[in-house]
C-alpha cells in the first residue's frame, strides 16, 4: 500500500474513522484488488487514529497462500484474522461482526467462459450467507459489492436508475446475471428484516497491487509497459470507460459503508475519467517516453469476451452527494500505477 494513497485516504474529513474503533469487520474476498485495499487501510489505522482503539479485520479468503502474501507485512498482528473458506459455504465466527463488507467475487473475464458457477455462487449463495449471519450480529452496515455491468447493454447515461439489456442465455452474463439477483437479495433482506444494507456498483477501478493477468484491458496495457512491450489493442478501441484510481475509490466505499442511504445502490466512478480504450492506450504508453512504445492493433483471440457495455457517460450524482470528489487523474493514477511494478 503506497504510503501517500493511505495519507489521502485517511486525513479525508469526509469519514469519521471512529465508528471502526474497537470493532469487528467481516470482508470476504478479502484476497481481491478492492477488498484488500481496504483491509489494509483499516489495519494501517490501527497504527495511527485506531491506535487506543483498534479495530478487528476478519478478512475470509479461498487461498491462504494467497492471503499470506497479499498480507504477508501483517501476519503476526492480532489486529488480523484469516479466515480461510468459501463463502458459498455456512460460516461461524468466535467474534460478533459490527460491519460487513461483501466483496467475494471473481471478476476476471476469464472466468465468465470457463467457470461460470464460481462467478454466481459467491454472488447469490455467498451473499445470502452473509444477509444472514447480518441477522444474528450487531451489525451496523452492510456493503455489498455489485458492478457496473448491472447496466447491461445501455447507451447513454448510466445513473442508478439506468438499465439496459442483459442476455441471460449468454455465459458472459454470469456475472451481470449474479450480481443483480445479489443487489435484490440485499434489498429484500433490507425489507423484510431491516438490515442496514448499503450497494456499490463499481466500474474500471485500477491502481498498486491490481492483477496483471486477469484478462481486463487496462491490467493488460500496464503489464506491457512494465515489460518494455508494445501495446496491443484487439478492437477498434472506440468503446469508453470510466477510470477510478484506488485510492479515490477505497476513500468512497467507506463514505457509503458509514453515510451512504440503507438499500441503495451508488454508482462509483470518475465522471472525468471516461476515455476511449484507444485513448487510454495512447494515454498509457505516452507516459513512459523513454521506453519508445506504441499502440498496435490485432486481431482478437478466439477465447475474447467483449463486455456488453457499449458507453460508460456515468453519472456519480448520489455518490456526489455524500462529499465524494475524484483527486487523481488518469495519467497520475496510471504512472503512480506502473512505477510500482517496476
Amino acid at each position: 500500500m503506497l504510503e501517500e494513497d493511505f495519507t489521502a485516504i485517511t486525513t479525508s474529513p469526509l469519514i469519521n474513522w471512529q465508528l471502526f474503533a474497537n470493532a469487528n469487520i467481516l470482508i470476504t474476498g478479502a484476497n481481491g484488488f478492492l477488498p484488500a485495499y481496504m483491509a489494509k487501510t483499516l489495519l494501517n489505522l490501527n497504527t495511527t487514529l485506531l491506535k487506543h482503539s483498534p479495530c478487528r479485520v476478519l478478512a475470509l479468503v479461498r487461498n491462504y497462500k494467497h492471503a499470506a502474501e497479499v498480507f504477508a507485512p501483517y501476519l503476526d498482528r492480532q489486529d488480523l484474522v484469516l479466515i480461510t473458506q468459501d463463502v458459498s459455504e455456512s460460516l461461524s465466527l468466535p467474534y460478533p461482526i459490527h460491519y460487513i463488507i461483501h466483496a467475494a467475487s471473481p471478476a476476471s473475464p476469464r472466468f465468465y467462459k470457463d467457470a461460470p458457477l464460481s462467478v454466481i455462487y459467491p454472488n447469490v449463495l455467498g451473499t445470502i450467507n452473509m444477509l444472514n449471519l447480518a441477522r444474528t450480529n450487531p451489525v451496523r452496515s452492510i456493503l455489498y459489492f455489485s458492478s457496473g455491468e448491472v447496466y447491461g447493454e445501455f447507451a447513454g447515461e448510466i445513473d442508478e436508475n439506468a438499465y439496459g439489456i442483459v442476455d441471460p442465455t449468454s455465459l458472459r452474463s454470469c456475472y451481470a446475471e449474479s450480481k443483480r439477483m445479489g443487489e435484490n437479495l440485499c434489498i429484500a433482506y433490507g425489507s423484510e428484516y431491516g438490515l442496514p444494507v448499503k450497494i456499490v456498483r463499481p466500474f474500471h477501478t485500477y491502481g498498486p497491487g491490481m492483477k496483471l493477468d486477469d484478462g481486463r484491458v487496462f491490467a493488460d496495457f500496464v503489464r506491457s509497459v512494465v515489460m518494455g512491450q508494445d501495446i496491443v489493442l484487439t478492437s477498434s478501441g472506440e468503446a469508453k470507460r470510466s477510470f477510478l484510481y484506488l485510492s479515490d475509490a477505497t476513500l468512497a466505499y467507506f463514505l457509503i459503508l458509514t453515510k451512504g442511504a440503507n438499500n441503495e445502490a451508488y454508482n462509483v466512478a470518475n465522471e472525468q475519467g471516461v476515455v476511449s480504450i484507444k485513448e487510454l492506450a495512447q494515454i498509457i504508453a505516452s507516459l513512459f517516453p523513454e521506453k519508445g512504445l506504441k499502440v498496435r492493433f490485432e486481431p482478437p483471440n478466439e477465447s475474447y469476451m467483449p463486455s456488453p457495455i457499449l458507453s460508460c457517460d456515468v453519472k456519480t450524482a448520489k455518490l456526489n452527494a455524500l462529499g465524494f470528489t475524484p483527486k487523481v487523474s488518469i495519467e497520475e493514477g496510471f504512472s503512480k500505477t506502473i512505477r510500482s511494478y517496476l
